[in-house]
This record gives structure tokens, C-alpha cells and sequence, in this order.
């Protein structure tokens, strides 16, 4: 990959989960995802109301990130994945996820999200605060 090739950010309603698959499995997300179950990744897909991707901008547009998140538009944003290919890390192709989704809501939207543990620095150091009172159901199947 180019040391700092450009980086097309945009917002993708019609992602093809193939593409979806492969930026988590790469960035290590797969591990946590239900990789081997498309029309489990369809609905994943199919549910959010704000997919944001980063794309390369040579031929072909490889997919490098994703955010896949759901949100009124008015008061907050639940982001549920923000997947950078592993080749891409390091590069602030995540942070600039971030940026354009906070770009997207405006300011008067919050923006939440339950961090993997080796990720918590990355969004302490691009300014998110860490909240101590979240609390989760566990999925059943």
C-alpha cells in the first residue's frame, strides 16, 4: 500500500457485504462478528441508517474502513463498528471516519460507541471521553 495514498470518504447506503467482510476480518473485528452468516451481515447492513466509508483512491477504490452505525439524525449516534483494515491502521483512516461522521450529524448530535479493549487509546487520543456507566444484554444466539 502507498505511504499516504488518498483516502475517499463517503457515505454508502448500499455497501456489498463481501466488501463489509473483508474490512472486518482484516481489521480484527471479525473475531467479535458473525463473518460466516451473510444474511446476518445483510440485516447488520440493511439496519444501520449510517454506513461511512473509506476508500482508497486508486483503481478499483478498495474499501480500507467502515463505520456502521444508527442514529435520529437530532440527538445521538450509536456507532457499532469502526473497522480500518489492518494494512490501513496507523494511518488516521480512522480518525478521519470519525471527522466525517461527525461532519455528517452536525454538532448538535452525540456520538457513542462500545470500544474493543486494545482500541480504547485510539479514542481517548482523538478526544472521545470514556463514560464508566454503560451496560449491555448479552445477545442469545
Amino acid at each position: 500500500m502507498a505511504k499516504n495514498p488518498h483516502v475517499l470518504y463517503t457515505r454508502e447506503a448500499a455497501l456489498d457485504i463481501g466488501e463489509f467482510r473483508r474490512v472486518l476480518v482484516e481489521s480484527g473485528l471479525g473475531e467479535t462478528r458473525p463473518i460466516d452468516d451473510d444474511i446476518r451481515l445483510q440485516a447488520m447492513l440493511s439496519g444501520a441508517n449510517l454506513v461511512l466509508t473509506a476508500r482508497l483512491d486508486i483503481e478499483g477504490k478498495p474499501l480500507i474502513g467502515v463505520i456502521r452505525a444508527i442514529t435520529d439524525f437530532s440527538w445521538v449516534c450509536y456507532i457499532s463498528e469502526l473497522a480500518v483494515s489492518q494494512s490501513g491502521q496507523g494511518l488516521g483512516i480512522g480518525k478521519g471516519l470519525m471527522d466525517e461522521a461527525r461532519r455528517q450529524l452536525g454538532p448538535s448530535v452525540a456520538i457513542s460507541l462500545i470500544s474493543m479493549p486494545d482500541a480504547v487509546g485510539f479514542y481517548e487520543r482523538i478526544g472521545m471521553k470514556h463514560m464508566a456507566d454503560a451496560f449491555w444484554f448479552d445477545r442469545k444466539g
